[in-house]
């Protein structure tokens, strides 16, 4: 699997703290988006690692809760309502119908993605959420937020790399 198609900006090695988390986020935010990259909508749905049910096209649409979610309803404050998911169907952003499409899946992504920089943009990394704002009651300071969405990003491009690999028989960091 070569990079052709997608940027996937290198992090910096030398870049402050600031710069270096918003490097390594866009890495990985780029990498999932690689890994998704010159496949049909029918490949995007595979889930080809029975039991699970993770398939790259629910990956993303998991990503684009999440970026939501961390950025939005825990560091702003926001209500919002979820994207795919719901108290009776909590992995709804994996289970698709006929009409859910890898576009529309992402757009939304790249719409959470930019809508999550603007949240973090000109904001301290020392700035805390409010724990009254949201369900969970707890502090989190946006270095934190960030810290997470890399890990979390991290962990499902791993999962990303098998879908891929066993989709259609690609590979690459």
């Amino acid at each position: 699997m070569t990079n052709s198609g997608t940027h996937r900006p290198e992090p910096s090695t030398t870049a402050g703290e600031r710069d270096m988390l918003d490097g390594w986020l866009d890495y990985h935010r780029s990498t999932l988006a690689w890994k998704c990259s010159g496949l049909g909508d029918a490949q995007l749905r595979q889930t080809p690692l029975k039991p699970s049910e993770l398939s790259l096209m629910g990956l993303v649409r998991h990503m684009a809760e999440v970026e939501r979610y961390w950025f939005r309803e825990i560091m702003l404050g926001e209500d919002l309502p979820e994207l795919y998911c719901t108290r009776e169907e909590p992995d709804g952003d994996f289970h698709f119908t006929d009409a859910d499409t890898w576009a529309a899946a992402e757009q939304v992504w790249q719409t959470e993605v930019e809508l999550a920089r603007q949240a973090a943009a000109g904001r301290p990394l020392e700035q805390e959420s409010d724990p009254a704002a949201h369900h969970r009651g707890e502090t989190f300071s946006l270095r934190w937020v960030y810290t997470h969405m890399i890990e979390e990003y991290a962990r499902h491009n791993g999962h990303a790399d098998l879908l891929r690999e066993h989709t259609d028989g690609s590979t690459g960091e």
